[in-house]
């Protein structure tokens, strides 16, 4: 869970106040959160790549179906594989935006991301507003 502090005029050790406001987040805890969550996705992505290698043809050994079931298997690891490079690229901005005390800031009207809106997902960088009007 995110800590969130009301800003006292004080600065807690391991907190920045969210671009704007003065809401101030745990930044410890923010980046072993990302920090956890990247070192979760290396891993999966390392032993994802197992599944989305190149699928041999046997045909003694397998059938023309069980190779199209293999060849689905190993899109599917591909596109999973896919997904997880994009997730780590995220994570990796977050952290640059916490070294950079831009986190929390949005990138497209640059008004403050709510602090539940973070908690769910650290790695976000629009508002609900934003966000909302970038989907339609």
């Amino acid at each position: 869970m995110l800590d969130i502090f009301c800003h006292t005029g004080r600065r807690h050790r391991g907190s920045q106040p969210i671009p704007g406001t003065s809401i101030l987040i745990n930044t410890d805890d923010m980046r072993e959160r990302l920090l956890k969550l990247r070192d979760k996705l290396q891993t999966m992505v390392d032993t994802g790549d197992q599944a989305s290698e190149v699928v041999e043809l046997d045909q003694g050994r397998s059938g023309r179906l069980t190779r199209m079931d293999a060849m689905q298997a190993q899109a599917m690891a591909q596109a999973f594989g896919q997904r997880r490079q994009f997730m780590l690229r995220r994570v990796a901005a977050a952290l640059e935006r916490l070294e950079n005390s831009d986190f929390g800031k949005c990138q497209s009207c640059e008004k403050s991301i709510n602090p539940k809106r973070l908690e769910f997902d650290p790695t976000a960088v629009l508002c609900i507003e934003c966000a909302e009007k970038a989907e339609h």
